[in-house]
């Protein structure tokens, strides 16, 4: 579904990514793990169009997106969580979830008076489909709280409702677990997995805890120092002595990058 192909990206003299490949399979849910500053949330940014890359190229189902906007990435499919949650404090849970389509008649003033019936008809067709969103997440308790007043964990939650409200083909997620209790972060992982399995996306997450990366992700990704350092199921990079050294040393130095796709590494 995306291919990264030998991305690098400087910031001054900080090289953040370097040479960096790899692929995520459609319909799977691939983590990427590595020690602070191995280049994790930087390549994340990359593919989804908030940094341009320096070299290398970035393909979605075969078509090259390097270079495009975020904007722009979410007209073809490609969205992604933060974080730390971007919601409308002061809209409620279900008004978020409207917020997300693309081109409503609502967002032209003229359209109030000169295509009331249009826009009337529009917004309840958005609302049953935030309704739908709801229902799935079990988020009807709070549909009518103000996103402000929710806690870390429901505010992911919300997050992850935000992507399912429009037609998305891959959705990264950018350390969904932080901060978020034991409880509901296993609903966070349920939510995922029957996205996954009954409708078909495909994820790729950035996360630090483990336990969370071995339930849900297969293949884990390694990076560090930039590069792609393993790749293999958690338990497999969990047991490899390069990641080991990694997280606990000297990680990369002087090892030429690894490419890191589905099936394993070149």
């Amino acid at each position: 579904m995306i291919k990264v192909d030998s991305i690098s990206k400087s910031f001054g003299g900080l090289k953040a990514v370097n040479n960096a490949s790899l692929e995520i399979a459609e319909g799977a849910i691939t983590g990427l793990i590595g020690p602070n500053g191995a280049g994790k949330t930087t390549l994340f940014n990359i593919v989804a169009g908030l940094y341009t890359p320096d070299q290398g190229q970035i393909t979605l189902a075969g078509e090259d997106i390097t270079g495009l906007k975020p904007h722009q990435l979410f007209h073809k499919g490609l969205l992604r969580t933060f974080q730390i949650a971007h919601e409308f404090t002061r809209l409620t849970v279900a008004e978020n979830l409207m917020m997300v389509p693309a081109g409503q008649i609502g967002e032209n003033i003229w359209h109030s008076w000169t295509k009331r019936s249009e826009m009337r008809a529009q917004e309840k067709q958005v609302r049953e489909k935030a309704d739908e969103v709801i229902e799935f997440l079990n988020l009807k308790h709070i549909a009518g709280e103000l996103a402000g007043n929710l806690s870390g964990g429901q505010k992911k939650l919300l997050e992850l409702g935000r992507t399912m409200m429009v037609d998305a083909k891959v959705v990264l997620l950018d350390e969904v677990g932080a901060g978020v209790n034991r409880t509901l972060l296993a609903e966070i992982g349920d939510a995922i997995l029957r996205l996954n399995q009954q409708r078909n996306y495909t994820f790729c997450m950035i996360e630090h805890d483990m336990d969370f990366i071995t339930r849900l992700c297969d293949p884990v990704i390694v990076m560090a120092e930039g590069g792609i350092l393993a790749v293999g199921t958690a338990e497999e990079v969990k047991n490899n002595e390069d990641v080991i050294e990694a997280y606990l040393g000297t990680g990369l130095k002087n090892k030429p990058a690894k490419v890191a796709t589905a099936s394993g590494e070149a």
